[in-house]
């Protein structure tokens, strides 16, 4: 089975299982640098990608791997992935230009620690950043 998160407008998110590679581009001669955050194992079939100017410096500034449970970000995750799947649905009410693609976010698979501390941290981010309520 193959899930596929896709955040277009800054972000990408397709699940991934626990190793973590950040990949930091310096990709012109100012200096500017992307916020690329890569989560991958080949031998998995999930794989997180979050581009989103700012999101690995605000997640240094957070609480470190390790304070919540699995268990805890998984409970919040479902919740965040609901609410935001319905902001997708209901383009109406809300921006579509933030609520581009739906979270296809199972609570029965077991994403590993590192998918759901990223996922969760970035439900925050996206909060904080474009002042939106989730909660």
């Amino acid at each position: 089975m193959k899930t596929t998160f896709l955040f277009i407008a800054l972000l990408t998110i397709i699940i991934s299982c626990n190793s973590y590679q950040p990949a930091v581009n310096n990709n012109n001669a100012t200096g500017s640098v992307t916020d690329t955050l890569r989560i991958a194992n080949d031998s998995l079939e999930y794989e997180v990608i979050i581009i989103e100017p700012g999101f690995n410096s605000w997640l240094v500034t957070q609480p470190p791997r390790g304070f919540y449970s699995q268990s805890t970000l998984e409970l919040r995750n479902d919740f965040y992935v609901r609410e935001y799947n319905l902001r997708v649905n209901n383009s109406i009410n809300y921006s579509p230009d933030l609520y581009v693609w739906r979270i296809d976010y199972d609570r029965n698979v077991d994403y590993g620690y590192e998918v759901n501390y990223l996922l969760y941290n970035y439900f925050l981010f996206f909060e904080k950043r474009y002042g939106q309520k989730l909660r």
